[in-house]
């Protein structure tokens, strides 16, 4: 096999893996000021729990689209491995083919992906957090009005 076919092949492949790569800490990026700017609004706002509750949304959109990037770019690793080990041996199937769903079943699920260790501690933690926060406006205004 012609040495330049290969490393066009693996250069496409890099590409996307940097790609997902770099999706990823955008949406860290993204997580990080979201969470600032409630917390800089927590003070001033009219009901801090209302204002938890919608930070949530993104949260979990973030946490979810993490994943799936890190999960395709752990298809794309796949893709790699596999390419460095077919083209060594003149096999040509999948020339130039960069769709990496054919790994999905090598690794890990999304939700798998999601619960890492990683992925949990950077979006879990914060989303605990509001979530305890949530709670404890909730708990706190229901028993100022007399509920509990």
């Amino acid at each position: 096999m012609d040495k330049d076919i290969l490393h066009k092949e693996i250069d496409l492949i890099q590409a996307c893996i940097t790609r997902m790569a770099h999706n990823s800490f955008l949406l860290k990026g993204w997580a990080i000021s979201i969470i600032a700017v409630v917390l800089a609004l927590a003070d001033k706002a009219a009901n801090p729990a209302l204002l938890s509750s919608v930070l949530l949304i993104p949260l979990l959109s973030f946490w979810y689209l993490d994943a799936f990037f890190l999960r395709t770019e752990k298809m794309y690793r796949k893709m790699y491995e596999w390419i460095l080990e077919k083209r060594k041996n003149d096999d040509t199937t999948y020339l130039y083919d960069l769709n990496p769903h054919r790994f999905k079943k090598e690794v890990d699920s999304s939700w798998k992906v999601m619960w890492s260790v990683t992925l949990r501690c950077f979006y879990g933690i914060p989303t605990l957090i509001t979530v305890g926060v949530i709670i404890f406006r909730l708990v706190r205004t229901f028993s100022q009005k007399g509920v509990c």
